[in-house]
């Protein structure tokens, strides 16, 4: 084969690929119908230089508009970078502040029913004596007892790590099982403020709640508020199960089980940050309020975020959802 009278020959064509993949996204209906011809031709015209008449300098010029051709076809991908840039700073927080109706209330009725118990524990010594014997309680709550040394147990490093193990699948679980319409979700919320308040009113009892306050609000603050948005997630998608709206129950599940996935994936990052705290700054030294003070401005920051990118994303439409070409397609439901 003849390099040159082949190049003469198709030159017109490789120069006309060429000016469609450099004008990106801005073509005709024609013109994209052009485009992917092209491309077909010249994808086969590099098959067959490379077979017949493998000249260097033609297979890289030729090798190069088919990569552009297939890219203009095909579409980029966005970076692996952006793709977290945007979980974080839309899928995520939009999602948390959409579920803010379920896990607010979540939160309210939790506080008060752990309040509730610490305070009948604390004042009614029969209850107390109906929970455990005189010595498992002061092994509880007496000066370096149960309660404080439950958060210096082994190094602080695999400490934190199993702290965010347990919390992430405990977030989980109140997430997922929430399609079994929410009842394992409230179960749990039930445990968690029944354990928290027999243990407060127990430390009360002994005169040592101060003591026990601050412990739990360096982590606990924003360790609860975790599990608060996982549980109120959870019931929404249980409630997704009783009440789908207009739309197929099978289209709502699959929508908002795409948003539980991004809660669930953005708590677990949050978890983390609860875990580092509860293993390094809780049993730690300083001074109460220090310990107490780092608490609460974890918590404030994470308020912060969610009510402020979480509200501006969703009021641009951002739902906590994948993007259209990552969900699929959908077929069309009537009214």
């Amino acid at each position: 084969m003849d390099v040159d009278v082949f190049v003469a020959a198709h030159a017109a064509e490789w120069n006309r690929l060429g000016e469609l993949t450099r004008r990106g996204g801005k073509l005709t209906g024609a013109e994209a119908d052009e485009l992917v011809t092209l491309y077909q031709r010249t994808a086969t015209h590099l098959s067959i230089v490379r077979s017949v008449a493998p000249d260097p300098a033609l297979i890289g010029r030729l090798s190069e508009l088919v990569a552009r051709g297939r890219s203009a076809i095909s579409g980029s991908h966005n970076p692996a970078w952006r793709e977290v840039a945007l979980f974080f700073t839309r899928r995520f927080p939009a999602a948390v502040y959409l579920s803010r109706r379920w896990w607010i209330p979540a939160a309210l009725v939790s506080i008060a029913v752990m309040a509730v118990i610490a305070v009948w524990v604390a004042g009614d010594p029969h209850v107390r004596a109906s929970i455990s014997t005189p010595d498992e309680l002061r092994e509880l709550t007496r000066p370096g007892g149960e309660a404080e040394n439950y958060y210096s147990t082994g190094p602080a490093g695999s400490f934190a790590a199993r702290v965010w193990t347990n919390n992430a699948l405990v977030a989980a679980n109140s997430l997922f099982l929430g399609i079994a319409l929410g009842i394992p979700v409230i179960g749990g919320l039930w445990l968690n403020s029944l354990n928290a308040g027999v243990i407060i009113g127990a430390m009360s009892a002994a005169g040592r709640g101060d003591v026990m306050i601050g412990l739990l609000l360096p982590h606990g603050l924003l360790e609860l508020t975790a599990v608060f948005v996982a549980a109120g997630t959870g019931l929404k998608l249980g409630w997704t199960v009783i009440d789908p709206g207009r739309r197929s129950r099978s289209a709502a599940l699959a929508e908002q089980g795409r948003s539980v996935v991004v809660i669930a994936l953005g708590l677990a990052c949050v978890l983390l940050v609860t875990g580092i705290i509860e293993a390094f700054v809780t049993p730690s030294g300083w001074p109460t309020w220090i310990r107490v003070g780092i608490g609460v401005v974890a918590e404030v920051a994470f308020l912060v975020y969610v009510f402020t990118l979480g509200r501006r994303a969703a009021k641009e439409g951002e739902v906590g959802d994948l993007d259209a070409r990552d969900a699929g397609d959908a077929l069309p439901e009537s009214g």
